[in-house]
């Protein structure tokens, strides 16, 4: 798809012979995905001493010679307004003024013959920037990508964030709400997981260091530009499968601005989100409700639910010396406080008085040492905190009932960055940059309540039986189960160099991209005393709870416990390095194609700071071309082939190359006490039982993983077309096709591996088998176990059948982009996408979100082959119909209207229970894991969810009193009021054949209707 720069672009109108020129040898700008800079490029009439010289708002200014066939080329220039002039025996001849740049794209600016003839010609006093009566067609762009600039942001209605950005991008679609139980916010591109991402600030990777769900952005009015890259990026580029998300800050220049910003989002123009009340379908024989007394009774109340936000915002930038150093500071402090009520099966049974805290600073210092040198200073620092207080909750009255005592949990992520960038401009035709940069991260959770260290949480209180509790269900204050070390955290630096060389018809490009993170105590525990309770109600008390695990029936009327102790908190560090080459090579003034290659390297390390990955000489090729048919860029035809490595973050050590506990214990009860907690105890089993053999022993790191693992990757391939369409109009159509290729789980069923081990005569005892393995689905690993008398190791090869799996691991995406598109003009601009796209296979990738399990590549998938049976179908993050809208109208010079529009499919629904009809329903101890509803096979994707829509309109007021620095605002978001399901509950069963209430609730549902109101002055 052709870039997106929503800029009004510059020049006149160019004949079809000059364009052709333009797209000569040597006048190509390279376009990178996360890049800081932009190029302009053009054509003049040849004739001997002719210069360019190009001067920006900064005091930067660079001349080059134009060549023999009146083509003349700068690249990376800092974003930022530009004046162009042509010079003929050093006496300005024509020029253009306040020429904008778009962030990795390349500006034309040419120059008329008749104009630049006359030798004594005058330079223009103001030729700004206007529209173009030919929409922008990029014929240097081999990528797919979308740019958003700030003159956009002003204008249309948006959340305030990266994300929400990034979904104007054609086919992204929101990542699950359930991913971090709605801690983190996250996006789909081209059918990834949410993880699969990579976010970019100023050209340094500011990613979640930990899960890589999510990452850090500016404060929204410190945006300069925003790329979004959804396919077909440069070598240069790695570590994503899905798509990118990279920001440019503002800057300072010679001229003093300043400017502040109030919004407010009132309680009373908030809709409420409303109550959801459980089902009373129709069971299967045998089958019964955990509370039959709850079907088509209330779930959740959310009648009073409604909040309020107030965000105050400010930036100054300016000079420190003219021409030489400038600076550009931005803060941001965004406020909300409401009001969110638990379910009935919650504990507590309460409202939750929430605070949100997410303060964002932003300091850029830019300093010119001369022509020929430039660097850049950045100190970013975002918070985002959240807490809370309960009161508690009747249901029966539908009042609040006062404050318990108790709190919500305190959740506090706090990230700083500081980044350096140097830029030499050595020759004209070469460049260096290198970029170097440290980040800190530090992740908070705990629960502020005091004296929790003898109140263990309690699961499911709602569930006690009622002979104990007096028909009361009993708790105490403790509201989280969850909780980390105060000190976790991560750290990162990163360095990489880049040399840029125009050679003729080729512009070579190469470097290194190196990163290290480190965590530090990551990963969380059991709150309170190191475990918690959960109780259970059996509809057929005389079924055993797990055979596998040696569990029986509850008996009686169906009422037991189980008592749960996790614990995973550990240290890790990951080492990322990468090199690449690229050419890319005008073969002609209409063709143009770019070759490279990019080498990664990917190094995990456990707590013991010993590797249990190393995955090297992973070859990625990347292939596109563009081809100007016509040579008047009415007409490209571009394509594009390339390999995508995906590097596995930090949180794989978690659970897999480090420490964990995770054990089960199951009881009947005879009393409760003051605490929720049970009394008279009588054990169901033969004591604590784990899964997956996670009983806190320790891990060897070359056992964990296979010796030949080999990293995720996927190839994707992109076809398509723009198009001008009269004089105001592009269009376009693009088909993409996204194959994974290779992907990395664990597989918990290494019982296998004895059975492996046996066939080829070797005792299995005589070696050292482990819980878990990592290792690439539906591939052959290999696997180097500790002998068991702690001397040497013994290697075993396992291949797909081995561990009964009937099918590798598959994800296959397509998806056929259309739109129509009128850029900005002056008076209005709007756009229309429609995307039909399937995302289908049984992986997902490297989470699971129908579950919201963010054990990243060490899901529940792929731990047994029971476990996969009927797994293939449509997979979480398919939309199969997208439609996306925007727009923005000057009605008059001061009243200005904007709306946003993104109408989809719901997203995939699954259901997961127990093997119901079989001699043991649960033979993994998973409980209701398995693609099994009501005893029958079920794939995901059978059914989904409703369709999503969302109408955001906005207007602005400037008064031309106040020369129109002054703006007043309206935007309401969600104007019709839906509420429609995010994403369902997928687990069907508590026990075999006793169905869970809420299966097949929505879980997480759109934001109801709010507007917000905002006073802005700009300087």
């Amino acid at each position: 798809m052709h870039v997106q720069s929503f800029r009004r672009r510059a020049l006149m109108r160019p004949t079809a012979l000059s364009f052709a020129l333009m797209m000569g040898m040597g006048a190509v700008a390279p376009v990178f995905a996360q890049s800081t800079t932009g190029a302009i490029f053009g054509q003049a009439p040849a004739a001997s001493g002719e210069t360019v010289l190009i001067s920006g708002s900064t005091g930067f200014s660079r001349e080059v010679p134009v060549d023999a066939q009146g083509r003349y080329r700068l690249g990376n220039l800092p974003l930022g307004s530009y004046n162009v002039s042509l010079k003929r025996d050093g006496a300005v001849v024509d020029s253009r003024k306040n020429i904008q740049i778009t962030v990795g794209g390349s500006t034309d600016v040419s120059f008329d013959a008749a104009v630049a003839s006359t030798a004594n010609a005058q330079s223009l006093d103001s030729v700004t920037v206007v529209a173009n009566s030919l929409p922008p067609i990029d014929t240097t762009a081999v990528d797919s990508r979308t740019v958003v600039t700030s003159e956009t942001l002003a204008r249309l209605p948006l959340g305030r964030n990266a994300e929400a950005i990034a979904l104007l991008a054609p086919g992204a679609v929101p990542g699950s709400s359930n991913l971090g139980n709605g801690r983190f916010r996250t996006v789909s591109f081209g059918g990834s997981g949410a993880s699969e991402n990579a976010y970019y600030i100023n050209g340094y990777n500011t990613t979640d260091p930990y899960k890589n769900l999510g990452g850090v952005g500016l404060p929204y009015g410190a945006i300069d530009q925003q790329e979004v890259y959804t396919g077909g990026y440069s070598a240069k580029y790695g570590r994503s499968d899905g798509g990118v998300i990279s920001q440019v800050g503002k800057r300072g220049t010679n001229d003093w601005h300043f400017g502040a910003q109030i919004l407010w989002e009132p309680k009373f123009a908030a809709s409420a989100p409303g109550s959801i009340y459980y089902g009373n379908r129709q069971l299967p024989t045998g089958y019964g409700y955990q509370d039959p007394s709850k079907a088509g009774a209330i779930y959740k109340s959310g009648e009073d639910n409604t909040k309020w936000t107030t965000t105050y915002s400010a930036y100054v930038g300016g000079p420190l010396i003219k021409d030489k150093l400038f600076f550009f500071l931005a803060a941001e402090a965004e406020k909300s406080e409401g009001e969110s009520t638990n379910s009935v099966e919650a504990n507590p049974v309460g409202t939750n008085h929430y605070t949100y805290k997410l303060p964002k600073y932003y300091a850029k210092l830019d300093w010119n040492i001369n022509d020929s040198n430039i660097l850049e200073l950045t100190g970013i620092h975002s918070t985002d905190e959240q807490r809370g207080y309960y009161t508690g909750y009747d249901y029966d009255t539908r009042t609040n009932t006062g404050r318990t005592g108790g709190d919500a949990d305190t959740s506090k992520i706090e990230s700083k960055y500081a980044i350096a960038k140097y830029t030499s401009y050595i020759t004209d035709d070469l460049t260096l940059s290198a970029t170097y940069a440290k980040g800190w991260t530090d992740d908070y959770l705990s629960n502020p309540t005091p004296n929790l260290d003898q109140q263990p949480y309690i699961y499911n209180p709602y569930l006690q039986n009622p002979a104990l509790n007096g028909g009361n269900p009993t708790s105490n204050l403790n509201a989280s189960k969850d909780t980390q070390d105060p000190s976790a955290g991560s750290r990162t630096h990163g360095l990489r160099l880049d040399l840029e060389w125009q050679v003729g018809d080729h512009h070579l490009a190469g470097g290194i991209d190196n990163m290290h993170y480190k965590g530090i105590d990551e990963g969380t525990a059991t709150s309170g005393p190191g475990y918690y309770w959960r109780y259970f109600h059996s509809a057929n008390p005389g079924t055993p709870i797990s055979v596998s695990q040696g569990v029986g029936a509850p008996g009686g009327a169906g009422y037991y416990v189980r008592k749960v102790i996790f614990s995973t908190v550990t240290n890790m560090s990951l080492d990322q390095r990468a090199q690449y080459l690229e050419d890319r090579w005008q073969v002609n003034d209409k063709v143009l194609v770019s070759i490279g290659v990019r080498n990664d390297r990917f190094k995990n390390f456990n707590d013991e700071n010993k590797p249990y990955v190393n995955q090297a000489a992973q070859w990625a090729p990347r292939l596109g071309a563009t081809w100007d048919v016509f040579g008047d860029s009415s007409l490209k035809i571009y394509g594009n082939l390339g390999r995508y490595y995906l590097a596995l973050p930090n949180n794989v050590a978690v659970r897999g190359a480090s420490p964990s506990t995770y054990t089960f214990e199951y009881f009947n009860y005879t009393g409760i006490d003051q605490n929720g907690r049970p009394t008279g105890l009588t054990p169901l089993g033969n004591g604590p039982v784990s899964p997956d053999g996670e009983y806190g022993q320790p891990v060897d790191a070359q056992a964990v993983a296979a010796r030949d693992l080999k990293s995720q990757y996927q190839d994707e391939g992109i076809l398509g077309f723009d198009k001008t369409v009269g004089d105001g109009w592009v269009a376009g159509a693009k088909l993409t096709v996204r194959k994974l290729r290779t992907a990395i789980d664990d597989v918990c069923d290494t019982g296998k591996i004895g059975d492996k081990l046996s066939a080829e005569g070797i005792d299995p005892d005589s070696v050292v088998i482990p819980g878990c393995v990592i290792f690439n689905p539906g591939s052959t690993n290999t696997f180097s176990l500790a002998n068991s008398n702690g001397v040497g190791r013994t290697e075993v090869k396992m291949n797909q059948y081995d561990w009964g799996f009937s099918d590798k691991a598959k994800r296959s995406y397509y998806a056929l982009d259309m739109y129509m598109e009128h850029p900005f003009d002056g008076k209005w601009q709007g756009r229309i996408d429609y995307t039909f796209s399937r995302s289908y296979g049984n992986t997902e990738g490297q989470t699971k979100s129908d579950i919201g399990q963010t054990d990243i590549s060490k899901t529940q998938d792929w731990d047994s082959a029971e476990l996969m049976r009927y797994s293939n179908g449509l997979l979480s993050n398919d939309r199969t119909h997208q439609i996306k809208a925007y727009g923005s109208y000057q009605l008059t010079p001061e009243w200005l209207l904007s709306g946003n529009l993104r109408l989809a499919s719901g997203a995939p629904k699954s259901c997961l229970g127990y093997e119901d009809g079989e001699a043991d329903p649960d033979p993994l101890g998973y409980q209701s894991a398995y693609h099994n509803c009501n005893g029958q096979p079920s794939h995901p994707g059978a059914k989904r969810n409703a369709w999503y829509r969302q109408v955001d309109l906005a207007t602005t007021y400037r008064p031309a009193r106040f020369d129109s620095k002054l703006a007043f605002g309206v935007q309401v978001f969600n104007v019709t009021n839906e509420r429609k399901p995010l994403n369902s509950f997928s687990t069907y069963e508590a026990s075999p054949q006793t169905v869970l209430n809420n299966y097949d609730l929505g879980e997480y549902y759109q934001t109801p209707r709010y507007a917000r109101i905002t006073v802005s002055y700009d300087f």
